[in-house]
């Protein structure tokens, strides 16, 4: 192994090579300069994090895989496919009644159902069977140092990671995840982790990666959290929608259509009423089907789903995935 370089404790008295020049990360002066900064900011050892970057280099195929996500570059009738197969929705059948006494009390606590909280981690993780092959620590740092269009958002979970790892006691440089970091059967972030995991099956230990009861509470208390709210609906079809629909649909996330204006066109439904009485704004969406396109209401518990994974696509398919185990 190469000796750690002096640069980290010695800033002032180097001469730093240039990112195209540097050896691995720790030869890089952003790099140095901000493990120093991390280390006096949150009183973790610089030596420990030195010898965690001295072996790391960019990640080419991070790189390229987050600049293609299937949430982005994928239709509806593409990528429902991926997520509502046969084979998933048996697993999430029998995950569900062998977890049954753990859904529930999560429900109870939180006010999500159950199958909601399986669909998520169906739709994340296939249940547990995928919960990625790469080293969250090197998929953190190529991201934060060399992914410009996210670096700053990379570099806080990164920091987020190194705590939430030291806190924890894990052997940092072997914990693995997604490409963009995201860890365990919910795939959360480390921000995430940190802010919203819970032990919930009370042993002292917050555990994403072996404690399914944990998993489930932590699911649950993630929406909980973004604004779940109990006992009404998440979306409607809106079959024969007028062509005045079109002119709702937004590119943001947040709903913004007053229900009345739905309701105006002749729309009915128990959830609609729901949020028209409570004054709660909708979403409308199109999504394409193959055939042509349909169009979907999207309530305060969509949008709750899109905080999990930033998507339409991707809340979509929570929803149908969670029909299809609850039918």
């Amino acid at each position: 192994m190469r000796l750690i370089s002096p640069c980290l404790v010695a800033l002032g008295a180097c001469v730093f090579l240039s990112a195209a020049q540097a050896e691995t990360m720790l030869d890089r002066a952003d790099v140095r300069e901000y493990l120093l900064e991390v280390s006096d900011k949150h009183g973790l050892d610089q030596h420990r994090l030195a010898g965690l970057f001295v072996g790391l280099d960019t990640n080419d195929k991070i790189i390229e895989l987050i600049s293609r996500p299937a949430e982005r570059s994928l239709e509806w009738y593409e990528y429902r496919p991926i997520f509502l197969g046969e084979d998933r929705i048996a697993a999430g059948r029998d995950f569900l009644d062998e977890h049954r006494a753990t859904f529930d009390r999560a429900s109870e606590q939180t006010g999500v159902p159950p199958s909601v909280i399986a669909a998520i981690i169906g739709v994340e993780t296939f249940f547990g069977r995928i919960t990625g092959k790469y080293a969250v620590l090197d998929a953190l740092a190529t991201l934060a140092f060399d992914y410009p269009p996210r670096a700053s958002f990379f570099r806080s979970e990164l920091t987020e990671f190194l705590q939430l790892g030291t806190r924890e006691g894990w052997d940092l440089g072997e914990v693995k995840g997604s490409y963009a970091g995201a860890m365990g059967w919910p795939q959360f972030i480390s921000s995430s982790y940190r802010q919203y995991a819970i032990d919930f099956d009370n042993d002292g230990v917050t555990d994403l990666f072996n404690s399914i009861p944990d998993v489930i509470g932590s699911v649950a208390n993630y929406l909980a959290e973004h604004g779940w709210i109990a006992d009404e609906g998440i979306a409607d079809v809106w079959s024969d929608a007028p062509s005045q629909a079109a002119d709702w649909v937004t590119r943001s996330l947040k709903p913004s259509v007053a229900p009345a204006d739905v309701a105006a066109t002749g729309f009915e439904s128990d959830t609609l009423s729901q949020a028209i009485a409570a004054g709660r704004p909708v979403s409308v969406m199109q999504f394409r089907t193959g055939a042509g396109e349909d169009t979907l209401i999207g309530y305060t518990n969509f949008y709750a789903i899109t905080r999990y994974n930033h998507s339409r696509l991707y809340a979509r398919a929570v929803v149908e995935l969670a029909q299809a185990l609850d039918p």
